[in-house]
């Protein structure tokens, strides 16, 4: 409690400080390429045309899912990972990237995957956009089910938040954890439901395993909304999981934060 107490304490204090890094973080990472913040929007659609052209003509298994083409289907779930790819591997090292805030400024390490999440957060609010200009243009158009999106975004925002402290505080101490999770960030893409649904799975305990993904339970939330035309609560076995695994997570983060908060200036 002592320390989600000093985290809350220090988002309030820096509140608009978090909104201002964010943005320069956001103009930070596209500054000095000609085109800018396109290449946030142009690298998700190269990703997804590849992917798209690969099952639809070299693997011939894109067929339609519930009536939908099977490219709508396939970047209603894509267009989450790309946010929770980069939170994986970006939010443990945001720490270590952003280390002139704190050995020379003295600036709270709570605050700093916040912001880096927020930056993020932009970049997908962007790509949303698209992608419902997407199935507008294939005859979808927004409906009731829209309205769940905001809890969806708020829910991914939150978990990879707490992942980031969480990671980012291990990856300041030991280069060896950050390395780690970059090894493993193409396992996850693919054991995550992206590019097949999960419930296809025979195996009954890999499919209750998988059910307690994060990124498995953000990306079939995305297609509720965009596809099965589902509501939340209707996923009730969902949410329960998504409830539990965030839960483990922030006191993960928790802990690491009082364990480790202290030496982190010392260590950078």
């Amino acid at each position: 409690m002592e320390a989600l107490k000093r985290i809350i304490e220090e988002h309030l204090i820096y509140k608009k400080q978090i909104f201002k890094l964010a943005k320069s973080d956001l103009i930070k990472t596209y500054r000095g390429a000609a085109l800018g913040w396109m290449w946030a929007i142009i690298k998700p659609v190269v990703t997804i045309f590849v992917f798209w052209f690969a099952f639809n003509y070299g693997l011939r298994a894109g067929g339609d899912v519930d009536g939908y083409p099977f490219f709508l289907w396939l970047i209603a779930g894509f267009l989450p990972w790309f946010y929770m790819q980069e939170m994986i591997t970006g939010g443990a090292g945001c720490i270590r990237e952003h280390k002139h805030l704190v050995t020379k400024m003295k600036f709270p390490v709570s605050v700093i995957p916040t912001f880096n999440s927020l930056s993020k957060l932009v970049i997908h609010i962007g790509l949303l956009l698209i992608t419902i200009m997407i199935f507008i243009g294939f005859g979808h158009w927004p409906d009731k089910y829209y309205l769940q999106l905001p809890l969806y975004m708020f829910m991914m925002f939150l978990f990879f938040s707490s992942w980031a402290l969480f990671a980012g505080m291990l990856s300041a101490i030991s280069k060896d954890f950050l390395n780690l999770v970059k090894a493993f960030n193409t396992a996850i893409f693919w054991i995550s439901g992206i590019m097949y649904n999960v419930n296809s799975i025979d195996v009954p305990w890999i499919r209750t395993i998988l059910h307690y993904n994060p990124v498995t339970i953000i990306a079939s939330g995305y297609r509720h909304v965009f596809i099965d035309k589902t509501w939340f609560f209707e996923a009730y076995d969902e949410i329960k999981c998504y409830l539990i695994v965030l839960a483990i997570m922030m006191l993960l983060a928790l802990w690491a934060y009082k364990k480790l908060y202290k030496d982190i200036p010392d260590v950078l």
